[in-house]
């Protein structure tokens, strides 16, 4: 741990846990891991499951005021719990807390085609065409890595879907390790 990271532990408190990325990027199975692994989770079941994610989505409705001029005092009690926040939403997070976040990454191919299908099981289309999608999704993709890097109160870990499904194990181990150790990777 640097020397910025130690003082801002000790200014800020606790780092609040937040798994990231793209939607359809495995961060509703991300948080689910975490859950299982012993850690508290800010959601509220609003959104609750369906055939797209049947274990849940794992979310908060407040996360969406990121961004607006909205009350973010909530966040305070975020300390040391975990939450969901799209990747294009980071750029909101207040500076004044700090960060671990778990970045998911998925094949964008597959995180299209998982939309695709979440929104037709809905009942809806999708407007905006695959390859302009794609490019769409490795434009945010680049942001926020650049974004996560340049800003103090961010640490970050990368996680990728596939690697999850291959080697569950190794992986709940890895953010384990990344988040101070005191998770049951084996329940994760």
């Amino acid at each position: 741990m640097g020397i910025n990271h130690l003082y801002r532990k000790i200014r800020f408190g606790k780092p609040i846990v937040v798994v990231s990325g793209l939607p359809r990027s495995g961060t509703s199975m991300t948080m689910k891991m975490l859950s299982e692994g012993g850690l508290e989770l800010l959601t509220d079941g609003i959104r609750t499951a369906d055939d797209s994610n049947p274990e849940g989505y794992y979310e908060l409705e407040k996360v969406k005021e990121l961004g607006k001029a909205a009350d973010l005092s909530w966040l305070q009690d975020a300390r040391g719990k975990g939450i969901k926040v799209i990747s294009y939403l980071l750029r909101f997070m207040p500076q004044t807390l700090n960060y671990r976040v778990i970045f998911m990454h998925r094949n964008l191919h597959e995180v299209i085609a998982s939309q695709n299908k979440m929104l037709e099981q809905r009942g809806e289309s999708n407007e905006t065409p695959d390859d302009r999608l794609l490019t769409l999704f490795e434009q945010e993709e680049k942001k926020s890595k650049h974004l996560i890097a340049a800003r103090s109160c961010f640490d970050s870990i990368d996680v990728n879907h596939k690697d999850v499904l291959a080697e569950p194990i190794r992986q709940a181990e890895r953010i384990n390790q990344f988040l101070g150790g005191g998770l049951d990777a084996e329940r994760m």
